[in-house]
């Protein structure tokens, strides 16, 4: 490589490939959407290496089961009720998870993947901000895929000894740290803020694909050995490590574009494919220029931050202990929820370990939706703290509700259970993309300084402790019944809302003293109020443009004419200023001494008024009558905001 190209990283040899084929460079929008696609694919291959082992709880640890009923409900084998020779056969489970404790030696499995994955967090994030983004994503996922495999080789190679299980493990969730802090680097490098709450929130789907094909790949395969439910997500992952390593543009920079948050283009996320390609052509230019000594300014260049500074960054620490409880709750429904619907009895049936896998994916399916949504409400309202916290509070009743009523009948079960997880899932989605990548380009980070990674680190590896622990609490609490896990879980969504309270405290003050923009409609009646600025007759009172006659004006009671136009030339300040003709107005008297000049293509200042009437001077409005803020009502917006979230949870 050229010593003019040392700070630039190699381009993926898949692209190279396609490149050369097609003869012709990919458009930015075209490598935005291989970016999301493969970003999705790699994350979704993450969470489906994750599954499988909830999927096999009840076959290590299986329990009787009173059967009731003989039809499967509602279709074919997909929900089918518990099989009694299946049962039979699996009645002495596996060694040694079959044991008296062996529903706490489950949950120690859980809890030792997820503090190794939490512990890795904060390593991997600096490490995704050194080095290069796709070689690093590529080793951990096919390091996570080796030890998932490893772990379902233990089913062939008869192993029973507990500490293989728990160092598979381990070791798996070491790997499977280096995957969020990446992807979600990648994503903040291609994609600016605005609409970042909804392109994230569908793209955050990949959790919840992952969830639901991981389940449905190891229930697949459950009856031919749980081991096979490991191997076949393990191999999945493996071979998304490859296509991530051919195809994955991890830094725009590389390519010829600015990064979106790069000194160099601040704004690039919000800009138009055709002004990118303008910004792509003037830096392949300006690198065509440049001597070969002089580096090229690509990824390399731009220097990451330490974990301390990245901590000081506003919003970081409160952020990350509400993930902590957030992700507690999300991750008891991930590892726990196969197995509590498997030892439930719904409508008084019991279903088979494959139906409470294939079930529980609906959690998944009501937490994509919960992301979406709060990502685009999130957007709209530009308040992600104000949003989570209102998702965990209603969390809150939608569990009681799926405690309570979800063994009703499957059709109830279902719905409750979808709910749930729209509300639980929302904000676990939001504070993991959005609110991440935000606080990752936070302004207080100045120059090019590369913090993406490392905040994702810091909020999700301390929400990942949160994940460690909850799976091991209901291990404990599940032996005292699912009343004590329930709680549990309720207690925790109701300090995950408390512990934004400062949070939305700012974002709603600072939303009620914001100037919001003029709808179209108040920006043609402020035009048409502007206009009474050319009359000296009339003075403006306040910022709502309400006009009073001066005192020197005509009674507004008595019949007076307008006076008709009088053609004058401008204002030596306007005149000077102004390239246009000068406008038809009753001459102006001169402006005190001191006064600024009236800004171009604006009607004459009120401050131009007799000295024995002086009013506070008006906003000025631009020339194209766009751009206006005015206050007041934007108040109105948050009340009726917080009224719904108040009748929602009511």
């Amino acid at each position: 490589m050229s010593r003019g190209y040392e700070t630039v990283r190699s381009t993926p040899p898949g692209i190279l490939l396609i490149k050369s084929i097609r003869g012709k460079e990919w458009r930015h929008r075209t490598y935005r959407f291989v970016v999301l696609l493969i970003t999705f694919i790699a994350y979704a291959c993450y969470h489906a290496s994750r599954k499988p082992s909830s999927i096999v709880k009840s076959v290590m640890d299986p329990h009787p089961k009173q059967i009731i009923g003989e039809n499967p409900w509602p279709v074919g084998e997909i929900f089918v009720k518990e099989d009694t020779s299946i049962n039979r056969t699996r009645k002495g489970g596996w060694a040694p998870f079959n044991g008296t404790d062996a529903t706490s030696k489950l949950g120690e499995i859980d809890v030792a993947f997820l503090a190794c994955y939490s512990m890795g967090m904060y390593v991997a994030g600096h490490l995704g901000d050194t080095l290069d983004l796709r070689l690093f994503l590529t080793s951990g996922m096919i390091g996570s895929g080796i030890f998932v495999v490893l772990f379902g080789m233990g089913y062939f190679w008869d192993v029973h000894v507990f500490w293989f299980y728990l160092l598979m493990q381990m070791i798996a969730g070491l790997f499977q740290a280096t995957g969020w802090p990446s992807v979600v680097a990648v994503i903040g490098n291609w994609f600016g803020k605005r609409k970042r709450g909804l392109i994230m929130g569908v793209w955050n789907a990949h959790t919840s694909v992952g969830n639901i094909s991981g389940s449905l790949l190891a229930a697949s395969v459950l009856d031919s050995g749980w081991g096979w439910s490991f191997i076949l997500p393990g191999l999945l992952i493996i071979l998304g490590g490859i296509v991530v390593f051919l195809f994955l543009p991890a830094y725009p920079e590389d390519i010829g574009f600015p990064c979106s948050h790069s000194s160099a283009s601040s704004v690039c996320g919000e800009s138009t494919d055709e002004e990118m390609e303008v910004g792509r052509g003037n830096s392949e230019l300006s690198a065509t220029n440049t001597p070969t000594n002089v580096p090229r300014n690509g990824s390399v260049s731009r220097r990451s931050v330490g974990l301390g500074q990245a901590c000081l960054i506003p919003g970081v620490i409160p952020f990350a202990f509400c993930l902590f409880f957030t992700k507690l709750v999300a991750y008891t429904f991930l590892y726990w929820l196969p197995f509590y619907i498997s030892q439930t009895a719904i409508g008084g049936e019991y279903m088979s370990v494959k139906s409470a896998g294939n079930l529980s994916t609906l959690f998944d399916v009501g937490g994509s939706v919960g992301g979406i949504l709060a990502g685009h409400i999130s957007d709209k309202l530009n308040a992600r703290a104000v949003i989570a916290a209102s998702f965990m509070y209603a969390a809150i009743p939608s569990m009681l509700l799926y405690r309570l009523y979800g063994s009703i009948s499957q059709t109830l079960n279902i719905v409750l259970m979808m709910i749930a997880g729209l509300f639980v899932n929302g904000p676990y989605a939001l504070i993991t993309t959005a609110v991440s990548a935000d606080l990752g380009t936070h302004k207080s980070l100045r120059g090019d300084s590369r913090a993406l990674a490392t905040v994702t680190a810091i909020i999700d590896g301390t929400g990942s402790v949160g994940a460690a622990l909850g799976p091991l609490l209901t291990g404990f609490l599940s032996t005292k019944g699912w009343n004590a896990v329930f709680t549990m879980l309720i207690v925790c969504a109701l300090i995950a809302g408390l512990l934004l309270s400062r949070l939305i405290f700012d974002e709603i003050t600072e939303k009620m003293c914001k100037p919001r923009p003029l709808s179209s409609e108040e920006q043609s009646f402020a035009e048409h109020n502007n206009l009474q600025h050319l009359n000296p007759f009339w003075e403006i009172k306040d910022d709502n443009k309400t006009a009073s006659p001066s005192p020197t004006s005509p009674s507004p009671t008595s019949p007076s004419p307008t006076p008709p136009p009088v053609s004058s030339p401008a204002p030596a300040s306007t005149a000077a200023t102004s390239p246009g003709p000068a406008v038809s107005s009753p001459p102006a008297p001169p402006s005190p001494e001191g006064a600024p000049p009236s800004p171009e293509g604006s009607p004459p200042s009120p401050e131009g008024s007799p000295p024995s009437s002086p009013s506070p001077p008006a906003p000025a409005s631009p020339p194209d009558g766009s751009g206006g803020f005015v206050h007041g009502r934007s108040s109105m917006g948050w009340v009726a905001l917080l009224g719904g979230v108040a009748a929602l949870l009511v």
